[in-house]
């Protein structure tokens, strides 16, 4: 399996993968019980937490395209209730426990794991913020936590190349947002009446494609079985978990 084959195979399962944890209901709970958070400001301090005790404009660069009113907000509010890094690990406890009890038969998961830890080996994280943040915490002991915990990372991968590409573009994150999920440009403050050109949406095209070729080079350096595991490993959590 080449390095292309295996991006275009996992990316759009990658993402989604990744995100599952943010808004399932046990992640809710768990924010409002035990850290006395609503939905919405776990996400932002449990996603963005491992950036550390950061101020807000160090967030809105790093996730990009909310509005940086929103992240000042959520992250400001957030803040006060719970430390950002205790936050950002108890959301990723919370990804671990999705995957514990439902992964643990998944044949080639330990292949899966390598795999994807020598990725994140060989990745030089340069720009790459929210990237470099989940990929410094530590890892599960167990399998499928560990497994749950690399999708999170991966997403987190070509998530952090994308934004960089589509700055590179030209494009504001507000439009590339716009075009992408039209109906939550409001949710994410921005202007609804915000006007998108066929420049506009070439240029993301062209943040597209460089995406993908920063992402093939990231799994390049994998072996023609490793890129397979990788993606047997994806493949299986998708299955089971979406």
């Amino acid at each position: 399996m080449t390095p292309e084959e295996l991006v275009s195979m996992t990316a759009a399962k990658i993402n989604s993968l990744g995100a599952i944890y943010y808004f399932d209901r046990d992640t809710i709970a768990h924010g409002k019980e035990q850290l006395d958070l609503d939905g919405m400001r776990f996400y932002f301090i449990g996603r963005g937490g491992v950036l550390g005790d950061v101020e807000a404009p160090v967030v809105t660069s790093a996730f990009g395209y909310f509005a940086p009113a929103v992240v000042d907000k959520m992250w400001n509010t957030s803040k006060k209730k719970v430390a950002p890094r205790d936050a950002a690990r108890a959301a990723l406890e919370c990804n671990a426990s999705l995957g514990r009890g439902k992964l643990d038969d998944v044949a080639g998961l330990a292949e899966f794991c390598a795999a994807a830890e020598q990725v994140i080996t060989n990745v030089n994280p340069a720009g790459l913020q929210l990237y470099a943040g989940v990929a410094a915490e530590p890892l599960p002991d167990d399998l499928p936590g560990r497994a749950m915990q690399l999708a999170v990372i991966h997403r987190e991968l070509r998530g952090s190349a994308h934004l960089t590409a589509v700055i590179a573009a030209g494009v504001h994150p507000s439009v590339a947002h716009a075009i992408r999920r039209p109906n939550d440009i409001g949710t994410f403050g921005w202007p609804e009446d915000l006007v998108i050109t066929d420049a506009d949406r070439s240029n993301l095209e062209a943040a597209d494609a460089a995406t993908d070729k920063m992402s093939i080079g990231h799994y390049a350096g994998l072996s023609d079985e490793q890129r397979a595991a990788f993606a047997a490993g994806i493949n299986a959590m998708n299955d089971i978990l979406l």
